[in-house]
């Protein structure tokens, strides 16, 4: 007697026979097919308890691997010291203001953490038109309140 597992096997192989028969061919010879990764996992049924337990578990890791990412509240509180004592004068109303020099400053001192936040990239995204080429200091800790 056969398995359920089994039987759709061979049932698999016998579709795949008759329709690369009906299609008159057989499986491609390009070899890149073979170098494409596989992307798509099926996810498992009820009684496969094995597989729920392994997926949850792999879905707890890495969300524990992204929360050790985000920055904590001390974290946050010693970013905003920084960037409040390395801010760029003369200041625009309320606004405090940094410039790119600065700005780098800040991002040896903030830690490992924040180093993914000062890029010129990012700096680039928030320098609007100040005539003295600094970004806000609290449209930038906003930025990275959302995106951390």
């Amino acid at each position: 007697k056969k398995s359920e597992q089994e039987l759709k096997d061979e049932e698999m192989e016998l579709f795949t026979k008759y329709y690369m028969e009906w299609k008159g061919g057989k499986k491609s010879d390009n070899i890149s097919y073979a170098n494409i990764p596989r992307f798509y996992y099926r996810l498992p049924a009820e009684d496969e308890v094995l597989l729920q337990k392994l997926r949850e578990e792999s879905r707890a890791v890495f969300l524990q691997r992204k929360s050790r990412e985000l920055l904590d509240n001390e974290e946050l509180q010693n970013l905003w010291f920084l960037l409040d004592k390395h801010k760029t004068s003369p200041m625009i109303g309320e606004e405090a203001m940094i410039n790119y020099e600065n700005f780098l400053k800040v991002g040896e001192k903030a830690g490992p953490k924040c180093k993914q936040f000062f890029t010129a990239k990012i700096f680039a995204k928030l320098l609007h038109s100040d005539p003295y080429g600094r970004i806000s200091i609290m449209q930038f800790f906003n930025y990275v309140m959302r995106k951390g």
